[in-house]
């Protein structure tokens, strides 16, 4: 992206939430303040409502609002958490010597809930992506909860309600959200394209929306990165972008699969990009050189265009492109590389 994300610039209010039986539920969470857990499946908007929220009910919500990733939480060392800007001032240098991680991650969260908000009644901690968090945790979670109650709000998002115990679940108002229609991701897109300034037709939105596939936030990303490629968001400009995109991600999965060793895998998204999708051995080569100079550099992007010129020459030479790309895979794998 050449620009700041779309999806940050646009971010909704609670009246532009495209589900309006969720703008409704997260309404009455407006009119009796209480814990809440979001939830629905990846890319329905479950992040942005719950800012939103919070910048309806905060007079400074980025003072008021605790965000923690869960998934990236968690998944921290002892010294990441002690270094990090948003604990660092819970954690000082005895309770980072003596503590375990366990220790520390229980006395961040503490922390996070016990400090006084900067304006208003109360704060809102938010935990996202709360599906990776341990049992033990969510123990640790369900004290705090108790004891600081009164000042603040704890908003646990998930996509996975099931995963969080039963007595967390018990102390939250659930606020279910599901995937946008491809029609109520139109009703998104219009107003962003406009306020940028960028020619579309209606085929076009339509076409971004149904990509999507109900990911609200690959549909303003598939936008935004049409109209910065192409100028506008037809239909035609739209299909030629994000099928670039989508084959990119896919040829960039095949690489990882490949060096990895899995070439079952790697071979799987070969088919479907030779077979299913009708890519000549050719287009498919081109497009790996073209994933691979964002990934390699140096020695290794050598290596690679070298086994292109190779694997290029087989191509116009022989009439089974499944088997020299497949060739191409093996030689990117652990073993292949071991051999340079």
């Amino acid at each position: 992206m050449d620009g700041p994300l779309w999806t940050e610039e646009h971010a909704p209010a609670l009246s532009e939430l495209p589900q309006p039986e969720v703008r409704d539920r997260f309404e009455r969470a407006i009119q009796e303040p209480m814990n809440l857990v979001v939830h629905g499946p990846k890319g329905s908007g479950k992040t942005a409502a719950v800012r939103a929220l919070t910048r309806e009910t905060h007079e400074k919500p980025d003072a008021d609002r605790v965000e923690i990733n869960v998934a990236d939480f968690f998944g921290m060392s002892k010294k990441e958490l002690a270094d990090d800007p948003r604990f660092a001032r819970f954690i000082d240098a005895k309770r980072r010597r003596n503590s375990s991680k366990a220790d520390l991650i229980n006395h961040v969260l503490k922390e996070s809930a016990s400090y006084s908000p900067v304006s208003g009644d109360y704060k809102t901690v938010v935990l996202d992506n709360a599906e990776g968090m341990r049992e033990d945790f969510q123990q640790a979670l369900r004290r705090v909860m108790e004891q600081y109650y009164e000042a603040t709000q704890f908003v646990i998002v998930t996509r996975q309600p099931s995963s969080l115990i039963p007595a967390i679940r018990s102390r939250c108002f659930p606020i279910p959200v599901r995937s946008p229609r491809p029609e109520e991701i139109v009703g998104v897109l219009e107003p962003i394209v406009e306020a940028e300034g960028v020619d579309y037709d209606a085929e076009g939105l339509e076409y971004v929306a149904g990509a999507a596939d109900g990911d609200i936030r690959a549909a303003i990303l598939g936008a935004q990165t049409t109209a910065e490629q192409a100028g506008e968001i037809t239909m035609n400009t739209a299909y030629e972008t994000l099928s670039a995109v989508g084959v990119d991600e896919r040829v960039g999965e095949m690489l990882t699969d490949a060096e990895a060793g899995a070439f079952t895998d790697a071979r799987s998204t070969l088919d479907e990009l030779l077979v299913d999708e009708g890519y000549s051995g050719t287009e498919v080569l081109d497009d790996v050189l073209t994933v691979a100079r964002s990934r390699y550099t140096g020695d290794a992007l050598a290596r690679l265009h070298r086994l292109a010129g190779e694997i290029d020459m087989d191509l116009k030479e022989g009439t089974n492109d499944r088997l020299h790309l497949s060739h191409l895979l093996a030689e990117m794998g652990p073993q292949g590389a071991g051999r340079e």
